[in-house]
């Protein structure tokens, strides 16, 4: 089936409807109602010729191929549909798919290294493995990091990107990113938006040039895809397919599908969600066995917390919520991140970026919170008396910090 007419609608809508509708908009002329997946992995042609010359376009701009598919890597119309949905929803020109979360950021640094612009000046805390990414030099690619204030003067005649995110992974610190924008210059601000998605904020309307997902956790919503996807202008994207395409980093068109249909439910899971979490964030600000709660003034239905007790007697005592990685699912997740999801970050970095070892960041799902607060509270109970005298708090960040 040919891939999608990809037009943006010419009436402006509303976040829910467009969850629901965008990359769908040719089905009753196609005479479905649900999006077609297409598993193909090649497509029948009998004109070389034009074939060739399609083919040295891509491989000379990166423009998405008009006319029917060639092969997968290059590109695939249920892929497509999920790209044009996600695009719309974060209120960019385009969207390039990818195999995971890490797999995107990837191609986002060697696009910009391919330009020999291989300095990255970032902002801890990042997701752990972005963190590594960025500081092993894996991909050749040199790190300054810095807080936000210190962004202007980190950039460099060879910085190719500025990288945040916000709320970040896991204390949910928060970040100006207009003020953050208006310190890169021209030199292309990433945030990374996987734990607000676009219900929340929408980086692009903040100065952001280039968004990133993991779209395994809220976009997908289920714990049963794994996926990536870059939102950002559609010169930037040529480059990304591009690198794609050479890289081989594609996103499986049943993977596609699914993120797609994730999109629809996207605004009211996250909405229910974080009324939930903000529930229990105010449930867990006022109990004497935590020492401090991490939730950003955006809202979301990520939380973080530092326990007075063993971290890991939380994690052994759930039995509604599951200790796991990952977030973002309809069931709610807990886990200890300097175990895991931080573990491959220097210690000392972890520490320097607020990441305790009593901190637990906890992926609000769509239980009813009375059930969840019970689950909790019998998990706080073992070996998680207050000390006489130790003050309680809730992290919320300051106009200025935010």
């Amino acid at each position: 089936m040919d891939a999608m007419d990809h037009a943006p609608s010419v009436t402006p809508r509303a976040l829910a409807t467009e969850a629901v509708h965008a990359g769908r908009e040719d089905l009753a002329a196609l005479g479905v109602h649900a999006p077609p997946l297409d598993l193909s992995t090649t497509y029948p042609s009998y004109d070389a010729r034009a074939e060739a010359a399609r083919i040295d376009e891509f491989a000379a701009t990166g423009a998405r191929l008009e006319g029917p598919p060639v092969y997968a890597r290059l590109d695939n119309p249920t892929v497509a549909r999920f790209e044009e949905a996600l695009a719309r929803l974060e209120g960019t020109e385009a969207a390039v798919a990818f195999a995971s979360g890490m797999a995107a950021l990837t191609a986002v640094l060697l696009a910009r290294a391919a330009q020999g612009l291989r300095h990255v000046v970032a902002v801890r805390p990042l997701y752990g493995c972005s963190d590594h990414l960025l500081d092993a030099e894996l991909l050749g690619t040199e790190v300054t990091w810095t807080d936000p204030a210190g962004v202007a003067d980190a950039i460099r005649p060879d910085t190719g990107l500025v990288m945040v995110e916000s709320p970040a992974n896991p204390t949910l610190a928060e970040v100006d990113i207009r003020a953050v924008a208006h310190s890169c210059g021209t030199v292309p601000l990433l945030v990374d938006n996987t734990f607000a998605t676009p219900v929340l904020q929408r980086p692009a309307g903040l100065g952001a040039r280039i968004v990133l997902h993991s779209a395994t956790k809220y976009l997908g919503g289920h714990g049963d895809v794994m996926g990536g996807v870059v939102a950002c202008d559609e010169e930037f994207a040529r480059e990304l397919r591009r690198v794609r395409f050479a890289t081989g980093g594609v996103l499986h068109p049943l993977a596609g599908y699914l993120l797609l249909r994730g999109l629809s439910t996207l605004p009211v899971r996250v909405r229910a969600a974080s009324a939930t979490a903000a529930e229990l964030v105010r449930r867990l600000a006022a109990d004497a066995r935590i020492e401090r709660v991490h939730y950003p003034a955006i809202g979301g239905a990520m939380v973080a917390f530092e326990v007075h007790g063993d971290p890991h007697e939380v994690i052994a005592g759930v039995r509604l919520i599951t200790p796991a990685v990952s977030l973002g699912s309809v069931d709610t997740l807990i886990q200890h991140p300097a175990s895991i999801s931080h573990r491959i970050v220097r210690e000392g970095d972890r520490w320097a970026a607020g990441v305790s070892d009593r901190l637990l960041r906890m992926s609000v799902g769509l239980e009813d919170v009375e059930d969840l607060w019970r689950d909790l509270t019998q998990a706080l109970s073992a070996r998680s008396a207050e000390p006489a005298g130790v003050a309680r708090s809730v992290a919320v960040p300051s106009p200025a910090e935010r």
